[in-house]
């Protein structure tokens, strides 16, 4: 009998001890681009750009319009934080980084005013989130200038 408790409080003991490391060991997970930085940009940096003109164009904005422009001007910030995954090799990175928070920033303060349903800080976000776009664009020389509200949006060139 003293043999099986002793057997029983050794198990016991291990359980712990093995349960005890388990939620200490802390997983770090290798955070690495999978999708070129041209895709970003065209599937959902200006996609979610475009949409959003869309949206704020409306003549009426109803509960859904809303809810789907602060959606998308999220996924245009979430895009900047994608973009930081993909500095460029040789140099340039401080500018890449200073650009690509700055397109974060724009676009999250751009859907905080679409939350609010603030129709005129909503539209000037736009502007603020295309000069953000436009300004890397120019210190990376990609010929793309983004203009919101135009007729016709100036896509990239294809290869």
């Amino acid at each position: 009998m003293r043999y099986l408790s002793v057997s029983v409080l050794a198990i016991f003991t291990l359980t712990l001890v093995g349960h005890s490391q388990n939620p200490q060991q802390k997983i770090v997970p290798k955070l690495e681009p999978v999708a070129e930085t041209k895709l970003l940009m065209e599937g959902l940096a200006n996609a979610n750009f475009r949409g959003l003109e869309r949206q704020l164009g409306q003549k009426e904005l109803t509960a859904q319009n809303w809810t789907f422009a602060r959606g998308q001007a999220l996924l245009v910030a979430e895009t900047a934080n994608l973009l930081m995954l993909r500095p460029p090799k040789k140099q340039g990175e401080a500018v890449w980084f200073e650009h690509a928070m700055d397109l974060r920033t724009t676009a999250a303060q751009l859907a905080l005013s679409i939350g609010k349903k603030d129709v005129e800080r909503s539209k000037a976000g736009m502007t603020a989130v295309a000069n953000s776009c436009n300004r890397c664009h120019q210190s990376f020389r990609i010929p793309v200038q983004i203009t919101p509200f135009e007729d016709e949006p100036a896509l990239p060139k294809a290869d």
